[in-house]
């Protein structure tokens, strides 16, 4: 059934009020918005039409009404008009980013931390997923007599290093040698497309006795992909304490599980990077932590392709249209600081 379009301006003055307040919203707080030219009689009727619909729910008999995730989802996909921020609030965000940084986990850290603090929510920040670069040169650089830095130049202008040990007799030659072969073999590969061929080649060099080659190869896959880390940053966790209204303590402390362990964070924001934009209410969250909650993600590139993701973690009650010129400007902010690092590089 669609809605008329009174239902529909009653429901967003149910959903704007209820997001600033967080209060139950009766059908005489309505009646008196500029606009309504209605009866509370009348407001109430059609309150009691959009409950029967799903779009409104009522927490106690006597108490006004509040949005459901249905009423959420209808808001954000139809009602929601997402503006510009302010100058003052452009000139704050910017202001986290003004420190000088020469690392990409230090501009992933600040911007978790300008996100947790401008939104009031809790903010992860995905790291690069470099299986998504595309690999410009790889080279093995001797540094002592026992050990060498392999280093992974992508066109993400980003290098990862590794120490790894040299066995006696490798000279420089032999190591500039490999360096080439290894260059010529994945060269503009992505690293995801590269790992069949890095597979391929332990198997083959294995064979031939070639340990140091084997553990090179092994040396690319893991500095690519640390064992065992999870890249997510994470900011504003004291925040669920600003979210009583939607939290038992039982749940609290089930969300903080998720939150420490990262593992189904990193899975769900790996799949946000594929979406510029993206906004999951309560049960549309594959993660059942998250059922009583929102998540609203962005996504930022490096050379022109997207390898990360960040965003919040909030109330279904948080402020979506804010959320998102919040998440565009940082978006925009990062862009340019990564943008800067590979000039740099280059």
């Amino acid at each position: 059934m669609d809605l008329s379009e009174r239902k529909i301006g009653i429901l967003k003055a149910v959903i704007d009020d209820y997001i600033m307040t967080g209060l139950p919203i009766g059908s005489r707080t309505i009646s008196k918005k500029n606009g309504f030219e209605l009866s509370s009689a009348t407001i109430r009727n059609e309150m009691a039409d959009l409950e029967e619909l799903g779009f409104l729910e009522q927490p106690h008999t006597s108490a006004g009404r509040i949005p459901s995730q249905k009423a959420y989802r209808f808001y954000v996909d139809r009602l929601m008009k997402v503006v510009k921020l302010s100058p003052v609030e452009a000139e704050r965000i910017k202001s986290y980013f003004q420190e000088k940084m020469s690392e990409v986990g230090q501009v992933m850290e600040k911007a978790a931390k300008v996100l947790s603090d401008t939104t009031h929510h809790i903010s992860m920040v995905l790291k690069p997923q470099l299986k998504k670069s595309v690999i410009k040169k790889i080279q093995l650089v001797k540094i002592t007599e026992k050990k060498a830095i392999l280093l992974v130049v992508t066109d993400a202008g980003l290098v990862t290093d590794t120490v790894i040990v040299v066995p006696e007799g490798i000279t420089p030659d032999y190591l500039e040698m490999i360096s080439n072969m290894l260059t010529d073999k994945l060269q503009y590969k992505t690293l995801e497309e590269a790992e069949k061929d890095l597979t391929g080649y332990i198997c083959e060099n294995a064979r031939d006795g070639s340990e140091f080659i084997t553990e090179v190869v092994k040396a690319i896959e893991n500095s690519v992909e640390p064992i065992g880390e999870k890249g997510i940053v994470l900011s504003g966790t004291q925040n669920i304490i600003d979210y009583p209204d939607y939290m038992s303590v039982e749940k609290a402390k089930n969300f903080l599980t998720v939150l420490e362990t990262k593992d189904m964070l990193y899975e769900m924001m790996k799949k946000a990077t594929q979406l510029e934009f993206s906004v999951t209410i309560g049960q549309e969250n594959e993660v059942k932590e998250l059922y009583d909650m929102s998540v609203v993600t962005a996504t930022y590139k490096i050379g022109g392709q997207s390898l990360g993701s960040f965003g919040v973690i909030g109330p279904t009650r948080m402020d979506y249209a804010k959320v998102i010129s919040i998440l565009g400007y940082v978006s925009h902010s990062l862009n340019s600081i990564l943008a800067s690092f590979i000039e740099k590089e280059d």
